[in-house]
């Protein structure tokens, strides 16, 4: 899934450049446009709640109404308008962006966006486990086990672990049943929301996890990297991959929080 007809409109993330030469490109960018609006609001209309910009209705980069279903996420999307200082910062607006790609991408491909999300069960990042040493295999199965305990209570969907990279095939029922679990998710603001976040962890079964509210967006982001952490113990920080990480985490903190708005 790709944000490409956002970047005219809200520009890309910002990224943390991790040599000079990229520094440089970065910074012979475009300036951020200005902030030409005084106020951002929300007004109920009959396509749902929009946003409106000094009572002007907002339009995604598709120009299609900047409208939600529901009241709270068309606020959150407001508050974040009404942050912006003398310009405009994309970097600032996850939501908004989330939106826009639901609205003019996701909302006319939803069948294949599902079909991308659950074909990650096939390779599901909790699945694959390391053989040593002991501290990481433990972290693992303590993060890892209770996600896949629930997977086969709730969805149905057991799965078989590997040691190691070593692909393992898992049984088609389970893949079934994750497939029908993304597949129940109508709204292509949740399902846009559950793509950033099995995307970004490497697991679908995380990202549902944090749809039906077994974990939470923390603690998914921990589990999908307890690998890193158990790196950064031995190995000591590293202050770009953390600057990184962070950036990484504001984006699945938004699409968490995208779909608890609309689910």
């Amino acid at each position: 899934m790709s944000d490409d007809t956002l970047r005219d409109w809200l520009g890309e993330p910002a990224r943390q450049p991790s040599d000079p030469l990229r520094a440089a490109r970065e910074a012979g960018r475009p300036a951020l446009p200005k902030r030409f609006y005084a106020e951002a609001g929300v007004v109920e209309a009959e396509d749902g709640h929009r946003l409106v910009l000094d009572g002007r209705p907002a339009r995604t980069p598709g120009r299609r109404m900047l409208a939600v279903p529901q009241a709270a996420l068309a606020q959150a999307l407001a508050q974040e308008w009404g942050a912006q200082g003398e310009v405009i910062d994309p970097s600032r607006m996850p939501l908004t962006r989330l939106v826009n790609t639901a609205l003019d991408g996701v909302s006319a491909q939803r069948e294949a966006v599902a079909a991308d999300i659950a074909a990650y069960a096939g390779s599901d990042l909790l699945a694959y486990r390391a053989g040593d040493p002991e501290r990481l295999v433990a972290s693992q199965s303590a993060a890892w086990d209770p996600v896949l305990d629930w997977a086969r209570q709730a969805l149905g969907a057991r799965f078989t672990l590997s040691e190691g990279v070593m692909h393992v095939t898992q049984p088609e029922q389970s893949l079934a049943a994750v497939q029908r679990a993304v597949a129940a998710v109508e709204s292509p603001l949740a399902l846009t929301g559950l793509h950033v976040m099995t995307t970004m962890t490497g697991s679908v079964l995380l990202a549902l996890a944090v749809l039906h509210r077994h974990l939470t967006a923390e603690a998914a982001w921990q589990a999908a990297h307890v690998d890193e952490t158990y790196q950064t113990s031995v190995w000591g920080r590293d202050e770009e991959a953390e600057a990184r990480r962070a950036a990484r985490k504001a984006e699945f903190d938004a699409a968490a929080r995208l779909v608890a708005l609309t689910t």
